[in-house]
């Protein structure tokens, strides 16, 4: 099964990294370093996922793909 795409980028405005999973709605996350960053987004997509099959809700599959 192939996985949810990650983005990582840095943010000036933010002092930090920011990652985010673009199939799954405003699941994303901060870190001082892009590894951390990585962490911190893996748990929050546990989270997401687990909310939403928690209510009820789909999970959407992978689709994006970075051009």
């Amino acid at each position: 099964m192939k996985d949810h795409h990650i983005n990582i980028f840095w943010s000036a405005e933010d002092g930090g990294y920011i990652a985010d999973i673009p199939d799954l709605e405003a699941c994303s996350a901060f870190g001082a370093t892009a590894e951390e960053a990585l962490r911190e987004v893996e748990i929050a997509k546990a989270a997401w996922i687990e909310t939403a099959r928690a209510e009820g809700r789909p999970i959407p599959q992978p689709r994006y793909r970075p051009a």
